[in-house]
């Protein structure tokens, strides 16, 4: 019998323990004005950010649902509760956080995590967020992290400048209901030339069966600066739909570089519409790694405006669609300044059905010249019931570009597996061997030094099977 390479699903069992429901409030599900109302007086919210909702969620009413994409027709947001308040309130050491949450948060490996190789944890459990640290000499350096509602209240000044200016509510019809119930989330400033050396990072945990997950992250480097943040998700798996709109937003001043990690990794029953955008200013740098292996359909494209002279920006991604997802993922960049240059290099893996969707767009606008974009997509179907498709848009305004773009679909080539065997390597090693060397050069990329979880996820098992 025929040796073929059985590459195992992500392995979940860490992921699905469900903790018991213990929180002490939940919003009625659906979307009405009085549970916006009902949120934003929960929160304490300052007059405009209650008006900024309202408004939301009127454009939110006026905007129709995708008609392109993976079907999410099943998304009911009548069905969906979007907000749950946990059972503790936030403190900045773990043995304060109640035993039933830190338990999940230890089993995710995040304590740990910060012990050896964080200058900064953010932990989110359902709508809250339950524990907030960063080391005292970056505060002594001016840095500020910490959650989205202490910095509306602690520097109401930068929040109300910048929230949901690149990402307005207008956008899209998760942009809308984002800015209508979003909750919890992190805020990071960086002074002026300050190194943040030892990356930051915020981990969101959602629990509650039927319930959506809308934090907000706003992220502000300033001149020569330097940040790696990284960001971590994951929910047990329940037989109802949980939603997933969450909205980032970062600004790249000029000469500052961000290095932005994430690692997504929801259960098969959560619909993951979630909204990525940074600005980066003359001679900045946005780095963008990406790893979206959970939920049952992800519509996600991390965008990056170019918007001073020599800015840059690089995307890294790789997507691992199994049984039951349909993975819509790539990257987005608007060349809006001279010499501009922009890189997209990603890796998709699909089998057992799964369906993997690379989708990009790369725009060069008039004022542009001399800008340059790579991209590079690559797809690998493991069997004959998976599907890949790649479609990718390049719109350029401008004569003087420089535009490279190669993809490539395909299955493990029978000569590349007699190329192998030729050479002594055993069918079964080298088919194993082809996998590897597809997904190594976006993995080694991500930053799996920093939790227990992001290791898992990475370490996709390959064996013989008959």
């Amino acid at each position: 019998m025929k040796t073929k390479t059985y590459v195992e699903d992500i392995e979940r069992a860490l992921y699905d323990i469900r903790d018991a429901d213990e929180s002490i409030y939940k919003s009625d599900a659906g979307l009405t004005e009085e549970i916006i109302r009902d949120i934003s007086a929960r929160k304490n919210d300052p007059a405009w950010m209650l008006d900024f909702r309202l408004k939301a969620l009127e454009t939110y009413k006026k905007i129709s649902m995708p008609t392109w994409g993976p079907d999410i027709s099943n998304l009911n947001m009548d069905e969906i509760v979007t907000y749950v308040k946990p059972n503790a309130k936030q403190v900045s050491d773990w043995s304060e956080v109640p035993d039933e949450i830190k338990n999940t948060f230890d089993r995710l490996g995040i304590p740990e995590a910060e012990k050896k190789s964080l200058a900064g944890v953010g932990a989110q459990y359902d709508s809250e967020v339950v524990y907030h640290n960063i080391q005292k000499n970056l505060t002594s350096q001016g840095v500020v992290y910490t959650d989205m509602e202490t910095a509306l209240r602690e520097h109401e000044d930068i929040v109300r400048e910048y929230f949901m200016t690149l990402v307005p509510p207008k956008d899209h019809k998760f942009a809308a209901l984002h800015g209508a119930v979003w909750s919890g989330g992190s805020f990071v400033y960086v002074p002026k030339n300050v190194n943040v050396e030892i990356p930051l990072q915020s981990y969101f945990r959602l629990n509650a069966a039927g319930a959506g997950q809308f934090e907000h992250t706003l992220i502000i480097v300033e001149e020569g600066a330097n940040l790696h943040f990284i960001e971590g998700c994951s929910a047990p798996k329940y037989n109802v739909t949980n939603l997933h709109a969450g909205c980032v937003e970062l600004f790249v001043k000029e000469g500052a570089r961000l290095r932005y990690s994430t690692i997504e990794n929801w259960s098969r029953n959560m619909m993951n519409l979630n909204t990525k955008r940074a600005l980066v200013e003359k001679n900045g740098l946005i780095e963008w790694v990406s790893g979206s292996f959970g939920s049952h359909v992800s519509m996600l494209y991390p965008c990056s405006v170019l918007h001073g002279e020599g800015a840059r920006a690089e995307f890294t991604g790789v997507t691992f669609a199994g049984k039951g997802q349909n993975l819509d993922t790539g990257a987005i960049v608007i060349h809006a300044a001279p010499k501009t240059s922009s890189n997209i290099n990603t890796r998709t893996i699909s089998k057992s059905g799964g369906a993997a969707t690379y989708r990009s767009a790369v725009k060069v606008t008039k004022n542009a010249p001399f800008a340059k974009s790579s991209v590079n997509c690559e797809s690998l179907m493991l069997d004959d019931e998976s599907r890949s498709d790649t479609l990718p848009v390049m719109d350029i305004e401008g004569a003087e570009a420089d535009i490279g773009h190669e993809a490539k679909i395909g299955r493990i080539s029978d000569e590349a597996i007699f190329y192998l065997t030729a050479r002594g390597i055993s069918e079964d090693e080298a088919r194993a061997m082809i996998v590897r060397g597809f997904v190594e050069p976006i993995a080694k990329e991500l930053p799996l030094e920093y939790a227990v979880e992001m290791n898992n996820l990475i370490s996709i098992e390959l064996e013989g099977a008959n």
